[in-house]
């Protein structure tokens, strides 16, 4: 049941092109959007698509491998743990992100 903690598993589709940054340690970061859709139908049987999107983030040998060969539009299935962080703006004001660090992923299509 541990690895049932913190844990989330999504199929859905990049949003953008992977950012790939290299760190002076030579360490790689990569960070992109998945959309995921689910789609229904409604009271009077009108199909509805509705798309939630995901903040991914990659590091080490799976960001360059994920800067290599995903691209925007690609299909792909990932497992990975939730984190939240926040910062000061430019403005001064704190802002908030959750985002989704990879464990694995799988390319589908694309």
């Amino acid at each position: 049941m541990n690895s049932l903690r913190n844990s989330v598993r999504l199929v859905g589709h990049l949003g953008t092109d992977p950012e790939v940054k290299t760190f002076d340690t030579s360490k790689q970061l990569a960070k992109f959007p998945l959309a995921t859709n689910e789609t229904y139908k409604n009271d009077k049987g009108e199909r509805i698509t509705e798309t939630q999107w995901h903040n991914l983030v990659a590091w080490g040998s799976q960001a360059k491998f994920i800067g290599d060969y995903l691209k925007k539009g690609d299909e792909v299935a990932i497992e990975g743990k939730l984190t939240n962080r926040s910062w000061v703006d430019k403005d001064g004001n704190k802002r908030y992100m959750t985002e989704i660090i990879i464990n694995d992923f799988i390319k589908l299509k694309g």
